[in-house]
């Protein structure tokens, strides 16, 4: 988990991390192998998946369906050396992930922009599942959306945890954080003041390292 204050940087250094934004400096490792990430598509092909904190601008395209907003990051699966898709398969995946996370919606070719707050943060989560990420960065996963889909996305967070995908998870909501996360990591101004394992989790030394004064 990433906690801070608004403004504090969590979100950039997620960004740096999918190869949205340009690093300035420090290096990523995977699995103790060091790689350069300069892109989006260099995340993905390392096996990295981003839910971004702005739905509305950078999570869904409105206009089109459910459908093709769950395989957009995974059309490459779809797709044969001529560039065509084979409907079936993509059609059987999107059916069996909207069972799985239980997206409410009547057909998958219906305009995602008709789905509520929280159905379209599952399709979001979907698409990034079909990619099989061994990492997934999470911003803000819960922002803007009913209690039951909150729910739902905080069981299917322990449920990727528990099958051995890293979890990176960035909320304002600091009993979210303290709630979800094995390890915290605290960002003040850029930079990482304090890092907590679960049995250190103290909300009072978290904030004061929230706002540099943790020693």
């Amino acid at each position: 988990g990433f906690a801070g204050l608004m403004g504090a940087g969590r979100s950039e250094i997620a960004s740096a991390l999918f190869g949205i934004d340009p690093y300035d400096e420090g290096e990523i490792f995977i699995r103790g192998k060091k790689v350069r990430i300069r892109s989006c598509t260099d995340a993905i092909m390392n096996g990295i998946g981003m839910v971004t904190e702005d739905r509305l601008r950078r999570g869904v395209i409105h206009k089109l369906s459910v459908k093709f907003n769950i395989t957009i990051a995974n059309l490459r699966r779809y797709t044969d050396r001529l560039g065509f898709v084979h409907g079936k398969a993509e059609a059987e995946d999107v059916e069996t992930k909207i069972r799985q996370i239980n997206i409410k919606v009547s057909n998958p070719k219906q305009a995602i922009a008709t789905l509520s707050g929280g159905n379209q943060q599952k399709c979001i989560i979907a698409k990034w599942l079909l990619t099989d990420p061994d990492i997934l960065i999470l911003d803000e996963p819960t922002r803007g959306i009913d209690v039951g889909s909150k729910a739902e996305i905080h069981r299917m967070i322990s449920q990727l945890a528990q099958s051995g995908k890293a979890i990176i998870m960035i909320s304002s909501e600091l009993p979210e954080v303290m709630g979800m996360s094995d390890r915290m990591m605290v960002v003040c101004r850029g930079r990482i003041t304090a890092e907590f394992s679960r049995q250190e989790f103290d909300s009072e030394r978290i904030m004061r390292s929230a706002f540099g004064l943790e020693n």
